[in-house]
Parts: structure tokens; sequence; C-alpha cells
């Protein structure tokens, strides 16, 4: 039996996981149109050599499709039109407060993706959001309208000067003078007294 197999196996993960790892960390929502090509191309050359294609050759390939994804990426930072051509730039699908619903039509995403959107980032109303865009990587991105925003560890701290500020203005309030009669209608002493005096 011809076993063969076996260091193919080892030898298609570990030169695998090398040439994904030099390819890039995104996760698959993360990529753009060109990085999620070449990784499918890979992850289907990969398992070429256990249906018996020659192992080097099924690498070298993996090799120039992952050099191709670099130079493309590449590109794409030195020139702005090859971005735009390749990746795509953000779309507004909510505009002061408004969907953009001939946008929404274009790009093909629905009310249903967006509010799902919507929760896994804990916004739960479309009211509260003041602009949204499609990324490239068919993430949302949103910016909250001013009431809607969560306050800011800066906000808490501007809130407590301003108290502290306006205690200071304040007059000291008046020293409240034993009343004992008082304490009668309220049923307790107002000032504390030793305990076996009570």
């Amino acid at each position: 039996m011809d076993m063969d197999w076996i260091w193919k196996a080892i030898l298609i993960i570990v030169v695998g996981t090398f040439i994904l790892r030099v390819a890039g960390r995104k996760s698959i929502s993360q990529m753009t149109l060109s990085q999620t090509v070449i990784m499918i191309a890979i992850g289907s050359l990969l398992i070429q050599p256990v249906a018996g294609k020659n192992i080097w050759v099924t690498f070298g390939v993996g090799g120039v499709l992952v050099l191709t994804l670099v130079v493309v990426e590449f590109l794409q930072v030195k020139f702005d039109f090859m971005e735009r051509l390749l990746t795509g730039r953000s779309t507004l699908i909510i505009m002061n407060g408004e969907i953009q619903q001939k946008e929404m039509k274009r790009l093909r995403f629905t009310i249903d993706q967006l509010e799902m959107k919507c929760r896994q980032q804990n916004i739960s109303s479309l009211r509260d959001i003041q602009t949204a865009t499609l990324e490239p990587n068919g993430q949302v991105g949103f910016e909250l309208k001013e009431q809607s925003k969560p306050a800011t560890k800066e906000d808490i701290e501007q809130l407590k000067q301003q108290l502290v500020l306006l205690k200071n203005q304040l007059p000291a309030p008046p020293e409240q003078k034993e009343n004992i009669f008082q304490e009668i209608e309220d049923g307790y002493h107002q000032y504390p007294h030793p305990d076996n005096l009570q």
C-alpha cells in the first residue's frame, strides 16, 4: 500500500498554513473580493496533491497566487483607481438619519440585513443612526445621532467638574440647630447621644 499520502498531508498542512499566513490574517467577513477569490483558489489547490497531482507544482501555484495577491494589494495602496476597481469604496446607506433606498437596491442590501448588522452592534433602532456605510468587506459602519451616543469617560469627567463648580458656587447650607421638639414629631434624635443616656 502506497503511504505517500501521509507525508503529503503533513506537508500540505505545514506549507498551506505558511502560504495562508503570508496572505493575511483577515477573517472571511473582512476580506476583499480578490482576497476571497485567492483564498478559495488556494483551498481548492491544496487538496490536489492528495488526488495524485504533483505536490511541488501545487505549492508553486499556491506561491504564485499569494504573490499575485501581495502585488494586487500593493497596487491598491499605490494607485487609488486600482483600489476603486478591485476593492470598491464604502457606500452611504443611511445619510442624515434617512435610509438611502436607491443605494440599498443597487447594492442588493435589504432592511433585514441592515437590522441584523445593527443588532450585532447593539443598536436597537434605525432612528438612532445618523450615518451608515456599507464597506467593501460587507461590514456596516455606523455613526449614531448625538443624543443616542453613549457617554464617554471624558463626558463624565466634564460633568463631574461642572457639578463641583456648581457646588462651590452655592451658599453653604445653614447649620441645623438641634430642636428637641422636632425630634418628638420625627420620632428620632437629630444628633446621636450616648447609648446609656437614651
